[in-house]
């Protein structure tokens, strides 16, 4: 049989005649497309990027993006070998770039994201590090050097790609317009980012609370803050709630906190030997700090009670500031009960 008939239009699309030859070759070129795209976002490639000292989130966006490229390219020779042809060089509607463009766009845009985190660890490793700077500080720099980094890639793709900084006058203006309707918020977390960062108000380490939150601060972000309590959890605050609100900084300058706790006896107790016992109690305690010394105030009388605060300093505040008082009380009860008051 003569196998031409497979080769011969049979119908036709978009003006376009198409064969069976054409059908065959789109089918076999979107499967491949399909299966490659797959692998290259199996976890195999990712570990096989880790292995080469790649950031797991910058391994997820290349597979990811790569993966997204290839089916699409695969994709696009089918259809050119199934019998319609693509206009390369023609511009697509509604984006204003060519095919070519848009493509050449996707490749240098990821090579400026991997330039920036590849700037952001370098600097931090092999010159911040080992500078002496302060730890919060050194995570500004290089996160500041990450954005410049990532400005001059996106820069140089636009510029690769044939894109001038003039045809993104509509789309400036398009981004403003969403600034004001829809982005208010990731605008003001921005900027309260780049404060935070600048000013220094917290640092890493730090233990903070604020809107109800108290934690250690774990990172400092543009856009938010990850606080984690004592219980191990993660709380992402938005840094405009850092900028706006009262926060309170227990780590500012100093580590050391005073804590007050509050003791009842019944009246008719000794009161110097009450004021000796506590004293007692919290020199015993490691976590009391020596300078300044534990101290005892009578606060006040009641009908049948009397009101004494225990004063100590410690730097408790930092890691476990329940635990540290209910020691204390333990210790408190135990020296009085001894002491038979």
């Amino acid at each position: 049989m003569d196998a031409g008939w497979f080769h011969q239009a049979r119908f036709e699309i978009l003006r376009h005649n198409i064969s069976f030859a054409g059908v065959v070759a789109f089918v076999v070129c979107t499967g491949a497309g399909l299966g490659l795209s797959s692998f290259l976002q199996s976890d195999a490639v990712r570990r096989l990027l880790a292995r080469l000292g790649i950031h797991k989130n910058f391994a997820g966006i290349v597979t990811s993006v790569l993966g997204l490229a290839v089916f699409i390219n695969l994709l696009v020779v089918g259809i050119e070998l199934g019998g319609i042809p693509i206009p390369w060089s023609k511009p697509v509607p509604g984006i204003n770039l060519s095919a070519l463009q848009a493509i050449t766009l996707i490749f240098w845009a990821m090579v400026a994201i991997w330039f920036s985190s590849a700037s952001r660890s370098f600097v931090f490793n092999r010159f911040l590090s080992q500078s002496g700077l302060d730890r919060s500080l050194q995570y500004a720099l290089a996160q500041v050097t990450g954005y410049v980094a990532l400005a001059l890639g996106l820069f140089i793709a636009l510029q690769s790609a044939g894109i001038g900084l003039s045809g993104l006058t509509v789309f400036a203006g398009a981004l403003g317009v969403g600034l004001g309707l829809g982005l208010q918020a990731v605008a003001a977390n921005f900027i309260s980012g780049l404060v935070i960062l600048a000013e220094r108000p917290i640092k890493i380490g730090d233990r903070i609370t604020v809107d109800g939150v108290a934690g250690q601060v774990q990172s400092i972000r543009v856009r938010a803050t990850t606080v984690v309590t004592n219980d191990n959890i993660a709380m992402i605050i938005p840094n405009s709630k850092l900028i706006g609100n009262t926060v309170t900084n227990w780590s500012y300058g100093s580590p050391s906190v005073r804590f007050h706790i509050p003791v009842v006896v019944v009246s008719g107790s000794d009161v110097a030997k009450v004021c000796k016992t506590l004293i007692a109690a919290a020199k015993e305690h490691p976590a009391v700090l020596a300078d300044p010394e534990p101290v005892v105030y009578l606060m006040n009388f009641a009908d049948h009670h009397l009101n004494f605060e225990l004063i100590v300093w410690s730097e408790e505040m930092s890691y476990h500031p329940d635990r540290f008082r209910s020691d204390l009380n333990f210790a408190i009860e135990q020296k009085l009960r001894e002491a038979g008051i």
